[in-house]
């Protein structure tokens, strides 16, 4: 894994970025649920009022996994590092690049001073799960998530 460099993504990722975002939504059961373009990706990520940030790990130039993040503000909390979506492809788990990934937004935390970092794990994601215990993160239950599409805004 000598050859892995860890970057900030640029916009010319963002092809690429969806495409591993595909390939986490059919690992998460889920892949009709990714509606996102490629417009909609590029213009919130590198657009006039930029989101998310991102970084993304490569290996020969290509994108094998990353982390995209944005800025969380908690009433309770202040100010925390929101990691959205990290996904390394499937032929590079299990050799380290998480790991650096992962601890490349922890360092992004920790520099911007941020009061900490969350995250969502599905409850069945067990690799996952086991890759977060390795840092003594707190799993937490009880929450569930509650959302509405842009559809049941408008009405």
């Amino acid at each position: 894994m000598d050859n892995i460099i860890i970057r900030v993504a640029k916009q010319e990722d963002c092809a690429r970025l969806l495409e591993l975002i595909n390939e986490l939504a059919i690992y998460e059961k889920a892949p009709e649920e990714v509606t996102v373009t490629l417009a909609e990706f590029e213009d919130a990520g590198f657009g006039a009022t930029p989101v998310w940030k991102a970084f993304v790990a490569e290996d020969e130039h290509q994108i094998i996994g990353f982390a995209l993040y944005y800025t969380r503000y908690s009433t309770w909390k202040g100010c925390r590092l929101y990691l959205e979506d990290f996904l390394v492809t499937e032929s590079y788990r299990g050799k380290g690049v998480g790991k650096i990934l992962f601890e490349t937004v922890m360092k992004e935390a920790q520099e911007k001073n941020y009061n900490g970092m969350t995250w969502q794990v599905l409850d069945w994601n067990e690799p996952a799960i086991n890759f977060y215990n390795k840092y003594a993160a707190q799993i937490e239950t009880g929450w569930l998530n509650a959302s509405f599409s842009k559809e049941q805004i408008s009405q």
